[in-house]
């Protein structure tokens, strides 16, 4: 059975947060890995796409870009064929039956909608990409198709949590250099490293932003081997590959 999470906060637009369960992958992929940059067989990803496309809205279109850890934002507006997915982190689109797909596998997805509008957004808010502004520059991208920040809601999925995301002074320094009060962030870990609460981090952004509906599943990537996948504890077990889940939502 496909796991999909979903959020009051979207419930007047089909979503749903996938982990891994279902699917036909094995192996370290064992599950539902959608990851087309994995070293899994391609047919195994090409069709957990598929199952995952149906089990939130059969007939839709699945759309997703290459990501690449930066701030960009893509409008959607037509199918993407998937040899032709252009580089980005962030997509929005107006248009009904196209389903927007961010994957993860410890970085942070985010969904956005404002239904009166008819407008919705999803966005991979990696370190690199959350720090660059990626949320703000998918909230600006909305808001040129039409929608009104003030009506946004937004959601964010199953990512890294707190307690299994140690980091090092230095990175700490990238965060503060930004602005001062972002050390709220980091707890202290063990001598020179911390803490990163990643997610409050991308909900503070949002918050910043003028977003008024904030909604966190609260879902730690790395402890639930059984549920998500995860880059950083497949790198702690050594594992060859790691598959990617993915966070959709369509109007």
């Amino acid at each position: 059975m496909i796991e999909l999470l979903r959020t009051p906060a979207l419930s007047d637009v089909k979503h749903g947060f996938a982990g891994r369960r279902g699917g036909v992958s094995t192996g370290v992929h064992a599950g539902l890995n959608v990851g087309l940059g994995s070293a899994d067989e391609r047919e195994a990803v090409l069709r957990n796409r598929d199952l995952v496309r149906d089990a939130l809205l059969p007939g839709a279109t699945l759309v997703t870009v290459h990501q690449v850890h930066s701030p960009d934002v893509v409008t959607v507006a037509a199918p993407i064929p998937e040899t032709d997915r252009p580089a980005a982190d962030a997509m929005v689109t107006d248009r009904p039956g196209l389903i927007l797909g961010i994957l993860t596998a410890d970085c942070v997805p985010v969904l956005f909608a404002d239904a009166r509008a008819g407008i919705v957004g999803a966005a991979h808010a990696g370190w690199k990409g959350a720090i660059g502004g990626v949320t703000d520059r998918t909230i600006d991208a909305m808001e040129a198709l039409g929608a009104d920040r003030s009506r946004i809601a937004t959601a964010i999925g199953p990512c890294i949590g707190r307690s299994s995301y140690e980091v090092t002074l230095d990175f700490v320094a990238r965060f503060t250099a930004e602005d001062g009060e972002n050390d709220r962030f980091f707890t202290a870990g063990r001598e020179g490293h911390c803490q990163f609460d990643i997610a409050a981090y991308v909900a503070a952004r949002l918050a910043g932003a003028g977003i008024g509906r904030i909604e966190m599943l609260d879902e730690d990537t790395y402890s639930q081997p059984d549920r998500f996948y995860s880059y950083r504890r497949s790198c702690h077990r050594s594992e060859p590959d790691y598959g990617r889940q993915i966070s959709m939502i369509v109007l």
